[in-house]
Protein backbone atom coordinates (compact mmCIF):
# COMPACT_ATOMS: atom_id res chain seq x y z
CA UNK A 1 0.00 0.00 0.00
CA UNK A 2 1.70 3.43 -0.74
CA UNK A 3 1.65 5.67 1.93
CA UNK A 4 0.34 9.20 1.88
CA UNK A 5 1.46 11.67 4.19
CA UNK A 6 -0.99 14.78 4.52
CA UNK A 7 0.45 17.93 6.38
CA UNK A 8 -2.10 20.29 6.32
CA UNK A 9 -3.47 22.94 8.93
CA UNK A 10 -6.02 23.87 7.38
CA UNK A 11 -8.92 26.52 9.31
CA UNK A 12 -12.00 24.43 7.47
CA UNK A 13 -11.43 20.56 8.75
CA UNK A 14 -13.62 19.24 5.68
CA UNK A 15 -10.18 19.60 3.31
CA UNK A 16 -8.14 17.64 5.50
CA UNK A 17 -11.52 15.23 5.66
CA UNK A 18 -12.05 15.07 1.95
CA UNK A 19 -8.63 14.52 1.33
CA UNK A 20 -8.35 11.48 3.83
CA UNK A 21 -11.87 10.06 2.66
CA UNK A 22 -11.01 9.99 -1.44
CA UNK A 23 -7.04 8.85 -0.79
CA UNK A 24 -8.59 5.94 1.57
CA UNK A 25 -11.30 5.24 -0.93
CA UNK A 26 -8.29 4.73 -3.62
CA UNK A 27 -6.42 2.34 -1.34
CA UNK A 28 -3.60 5.00 -0.25
CA UNK A 29 -2.60 4.39 3.55
CA UNK A 30 -3.20 8.41 5.27
CA UNK A 31 -0.90 9.61 8.12
CA UNK A 32 -2.40 13.38 8.90
CA UNK A 33 -0.23 16.04 10.65
CA UNK A 34 -1.74 19.21 11.74
CA UNK A 35 1.99 20.27 12.20
CA UNK A 36 5.73 20.25 10.97
CA UNK A 37 6.91 18.76 13.86
CA UNK A 38 4.09 16.11 14.00
CA UNK A 39 5.31 15.98 9.65
CA UNK A 40 8.58 15.11 10.67
CA UNK A 41 8.27 13.14 13.09
CA UNK A 42 5.73 11.07 11.57
CA UNK A 43 7.53 10.94 8.13
CA UNK A 44 11.29 9.49 10.21
CA UNK A 45 8.99 6.46 11.85
CA UNK A 46 6.45 5.54 8.96
CA UNK A 47 8.75 6.97 5.91
CA UNK A 48 5.68 7.90 3.70
CA UNK A 49 5.96 7.07 -0.09
CA UNK A 50 4.43 10.34 -1.10
CA UNK A 51 4.12 13.88 0.83
CA UNK A 52 1.36 16.28 0.30
CA UNK A 53 2.46 19.69 2.21
CA UNK A 54 1.02 22.77 2.97
CA UNK A 55 2.71 25.29 3.74
CA UNK A 56 0.89 27.36 6.32
CA UNK A 57 1.43 25.68 9.56
CA UNK A 58 1.69 26.99 12.59
CA UNK A 59 4.64 25.82 13.84
CA UNK A 60 7.24 26.52 11.32
CA UNK A 61 7.30 27.22 7.09
CA UNK A 62 6.58 24.14 4.90
CA UNK A 63 9.62 25.34 3.10
CA UNK A 64 11.43 24.58 6.70
CA UNK A 65 10.30 21.27 6.43
CA UNK A 66 10.71 20.44 2.59
CA UNK A 67 14.36 21.14 3.84
CA UNK A 68 14.58 18.82 6.61
CA UNK A 69 12.97 16.29 4.58
CA UNK A 70 15.83 16.87 2.03
CA UNK A 71 18.13 16.09 4.64
CA UNK A 72 17.53 12.93 4.50
CA UNK A 73 15.02 11.73 2.07
CA UNK A 74 14.24 11.66 -2.07
CA UNK A 75 10.57 11.21 -1.21
CA UNK A 76 8.34 13.10 -3.46
CA UNK A 77 6.32 16.02 -2.01
CA UNK A 78 3.70 17.88 -3.53
CA UNK A 79 3.43 21.29 -2.25
CA UNK A 80 -0.80 22.14 -1.73
CA UNK A 81 -0.91 26.34 -1.09
CA UNK A 82 -2.80 29.13 -1.01
CA UNK A 83 0.55 31.20 -2.06
CA UNK A 84 0.07 32.10 -5.37
CA UNK A 85 2.98 34.13 -5.88
CA UNK A 86 5.99 33.53 -8.49
CA UNK A 87 8.49 33.66 -5.84
CA UNK A 88 7.24 31.62 -2.85
CA UNK A 89 6.19 28.87 -5.85
CA UNK A 90 10.03 28.45 -6.84
CA UNK A 91 10.94 29.10 -3.33
CA UNK A 92 9.69 25.50 -2.23
CA UNK A 93 10.43 24.00 -5.33
CA UNK A 94 14.15 24.95 -4.89
CA UNK A 95 14.02 23.67 -1.56
CA UNK A 96 12.98 20.27 -3.15
CA UNK A 97 9.43 19.87 -3.63
CA UNK A 98 8.72 17.71 -6.63
CA UNK A 99 5.48 19.54 -7.25
CA UNK A 100 3.35 22.72 -6.73
CA UNK A 101 -0.86 22.86 -6.39
CA UNK A 102 -2.40 26.13 -5.88
CA UNK A 103 -5.84 26.08 -3.71
CA UNK A 104 -8.37 26.00 -4.58
CA UNK A 105 -7.58 22.87 -6.77
CA UNK A 106 -9.84 20.08 -7.94
CA UNK A 107 -9.66 17.16 -6.56
CA UNK A 108 -9.52 14.89 -9.99
CA UNK A 109 -6.72 17.52 -10.34
CA UNK A 110 -4.58 16.22 -6.97
CA UNK A 111 -5.21 13.04 -7.56
CA UNK A 112 -3.51 12.95 -11.15
CA UNK A 113 -0.50 14.63 -9.90
CA UNK A 114 -0.09 12.13 -6.80
CA UNK A 115 -0.51 9.12 -9.24
CA UNK A 116 2.39 10.82 -11.58
CA UNK A 117 4.57 10.82 -8.42
CA UNK A 118 3.41 7.42 -7.28
CA UNK A 119 4.77 6.78 -10.92
CA UNK A 120 8.08 8.09 -10.33
CA UNK A 121 8.32 5.82 -7.15
CA UNK A 122 7.85 2.69 -9.33
CA UNK A 123 10.49 3.91 -12.02
CA UNK A 124 13.84 4.00 -11.30
CA UNK A 125 15.93 6.72 -11.79
CA UNK A 126 18.10 6.54 -15.01
CA UNK A 127 20.94 4.99 -14.13
CA UNK A 128 24.24 5.80 -15.13
CA UNK A 129 23.88 3.01 -17.66
CA UNK A 130 20.74 4.04 -19.20
CA UNK A 131 21.78 5.60 -22.38
CA UNK A 132 17.86 5.98 -24.30
CA UNK A 133 15.00 7.68 -23.37
CA UNK A 134 11.87 6.69 -25.31
CA UNK A 135 8.45 8.28 -26.00
CA UNK A 136 5.78 8.09 -28.63
CA UNK A 137 6.97 10.72 -30.79
CA UNK A 138 11.05 10.97 -30.29
CA UNK A 139 13.81 9.26 -28.88
CA UNK A 140 16.97 10.91 -27.16
CA UNK A 141 20.15 9.25 -27.25
CA UNK A 142 22.28 10.66 -24.13
CA UNK A 143 25.21 8.62 -24.88
CA UNK A 144 25.63 9.88 -28.47
CA UNK A 145 23.84 13.17 -27.73
CA UNK A 146 21.53 12.57 -30.13
CA UNK A 147 17.82 13.35 -31.30
CA UNK A 148 15.84 10.89 -33.35
CA UNK A 149 11.91 11.74 -34.49
CA UNK A 150 10.30 9.58 -36.99
CA UNK A 151 13.68 7.73 -37.79
CA UNK A 152 15.54 11.01 -39.02
CA UNK A 153 17.81 12.73 -37.06
CA UNK A 154 16.92 16.06 -35.47
CA UNK A 155 19.40 19.07 -35.11
CA UNK A 156 19.93 20.24 -31.39
CA UNK A 157 22.40 22.98 -30.80
CA UNK A 158 24.54 22.90 -27.65
CA UNK A 159 23.01 25.13 -25.56
CA UNK A 160 19.11 22.93 -26.66
CA UNK A 161 20.83 19.65 -26.13
CA UNK A 162 22.30 20.91 -22.31
CA UNK A 163 18.58 22.04 -21.80
CA UNK A 164 16.80 18.81 -22.84
CA UNK A 165 19.29 16.38 -21.23
CA UNK A 166 18.66 18.43 -18.14
CA UNK A 167 14.85 17.56 -18.31
CA UNK A 168 14.90 14.58 -19.67
CA UNK A 169 17.02 12.98 -16.80
CA UNK A 170 15.08 13.98 -14.33
CA UNK A 171 11.07 12.33 -15.87
CA UNK A 172 7.92 13.99 -14.58
CA UNK A 173 10.44 16.05 -11.94
CA UNK A 174 8.99 20.12 -12.06
CA UNK A 175 12.72 21.76 -12.54
CA UNK A 176 12.75 25.89 -11.87
CA UNK A 177 13.42 28.59 -14.41
CA UNK A 178 16.36 29.41 -11.86
CA UNK A 179 17.75 25.92 -12.16
CA UNK A 180 17.88 25.40 -15.48
CA UNK A 181 19.09 28.58 -16.07
CA UNK A 182 21.96 28.23 -13.51
CA UNK A 183 22.89 24.78 -14.77
CA UNK A 184 22.97 25.47 -18.61
CA UNK A 185 23.93 28.98 -18.61
CA UNK A 186 25.13 29.85 -15.23
CA UNK A 187 24.84 31.70 -12.32
CA UNK A 188 25.44 35.15 -13.59
CA UNK A 189 22.39 34.58 -15.97
CA UNK A 190 19.91 32.84 -13.54
CA UNK A 191 17.39 35.84 -14.13
CA UNK A 192 16.78 35.52 -17.77
CA UNK A 193 13.48 33.30 -18.13
CA UNK A 194 13.71 34.78 -21.53
CA UNK A 195 16.53 32.56 -22.33
CA UNK A 196 13.94 29.60 -21.50
CA UNK A 197 10.79 30.72 -23.49
CA UNK A 198 12.92 31.11 -26.96
CA UNK A 199 14.48 27.33 -26.33
CA UNK A 200 11.89 25.94 -24.85
CA UNK A 201 10.18 26.59 -28.02
CA UNK A 202 12.63 25.67 -30.40
CA UNK A 203 12.83 22.30 -28.82
CA UNK A 204 8.71 21.85 -29.20
CA UNK A 205 9.43 22.95 -32.62
CA UNK A 206 12.18 20.28 -33.21
CA UNK A 207 10.47 17.64 -31.19
CA UNK A 208 6.25 17.77 -29.98
CA UNK A 209 3.99 16.83 -33.16
CA UNK A 210 1.98 19.90 -31.97
CA UNK A 211 4.49 22.57 -30.23
CA UNK A 212 1.51 25.15 -29.74
CA UNK A 213 -0.43 22.27 -26.98
CA UNK A 214 3.45 20.04 -26.53
CA UNK A 215 2.70 16.73 -24.66
CA UNK A 216 6.64 15.69 -23.40
CA UNK A 217 8.19 19.51 -23.03
CA UNK A 218 5.49 21.03 -20.28
CA UNK A 219 5.53 24.42 -19.16
CA UNK A 220 4.25 25.39 -15.47
CA UNK A 221 3.81 29.53 -15.60
CA UNK A 222 5.68 30.99 -13.12
CA UNK A 223 7.35 28.17 -11.66
CA UNK A 224 9.62 26.12 -14.51
CA UNK A 225 9.48 23.13 -16.78
CA UNK A 226 9.31 19.61 -16.91
CA UNK A 227 9.38 16.73 -19.21
CA UNK A 228 6.39 14.10 -19.68
CA UNK A 229 6.96 10.54 -20.73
Amino acid sequence: MTRVLVVEDDPQPQLVRALVINLQVRQYGVDPAPDGTTALRIAAARQPDVVLLDLGLPDMDGVDVIRALRGWTRVPILVLSARRSSGEKVAALDAGADDYITKPFSMDELLARLRAAVRRIDTAPLAPETVLVTTDEFTIDLLAKKATRAGHDVRLTPTEWHLLEVLVTNPGRLITQKHLLQEVWGASQSNKTNYLRVYMAQLRRKLETDPAHPRYLITEPGMGYRFER
